[in-house]
């Protein structure tokens, strides 16, 4: 549309291909970002900001978070929020690997997406909470999946710290992590 380069150059992106995307020029036109060196600034792209997270990184790991998601894709995403900011990640594709998880390793809080297969994240927070060992980790949903507000309170209802929707900002990711650790320790 007129005007829509203007304004996604205005809101902080480095660039903008029009579509349709001609074949013989798109990786020029990619690789030309590439080298665009990363700077922070208000409304900065968001590998921007995880970049610069790098050198934020604490001397030592402060908590353990399980993250249950079937897609490899998200695993890799949320690692590389969470790492660079001092979280050690371990990650399972199931509901049943990260129970097993859950209970050798102890996490100090369990991330969870809501749709996988054979058992869903609702059905992975209840064999939790059945687990005496494992009732009181937070216990945080993270899905792209579109929730009415009434299946938030209910997630919430049965026992959920936090319901939280992708896609989802790195620091507000941070931010309610590390909120649900505090309240969980009593500080």
């Amino acid at each position: 549309m007129v005007g829509d380069r203007e304004r996604i150059l205005a809101s902080g992106f480095n660039g903008y291909i029009a579509k349709p995307i001609e074949a013989e020029m798109f990786l020029s036109q990619v690789d030309g970002f590439l080298s665009i060196p990363l700077k922070r600034t208000a409304g900065a792209p968001i590998h921007a900001v995880q970049k610069q997270t790098f050198a934020e990184v604490p001397a030592k790991k402060h908590a353990l978070v399980l993250f249950v998601d079937n897609t490899q894709t998200n695993i890799d995403l949320v690692r590389s929020i969470l790492e660079p900011s001092g979280y050690e990640v371990t990650a399972a594709l199931s509901a049943h690997e990260g129970l097993d998880l859950a209970r050798r390793l102890k996490p100090d809080l369990i991330l969870s997406d809501v749709h996988m297969p054979h058992n869903d994240g609702y059905s992975f927070m209840r064999m939790v909470q059945n687990d005496a060992a494992l009732r009181r980790i937070p216990f945080v949903f993270l899905t792209a999946s579109v929730w009415s507000a009434r299946e938030k309170v209910q997630a919430l209802e049965q026992g959920a710290t936090k319901f939280l929707s992708r896609p989802i900002e790195p620091q507000a990711l941070l931010d309610e992590i590390e909120g649900c650790l505090r309240k969980a320790k009593g500080t």
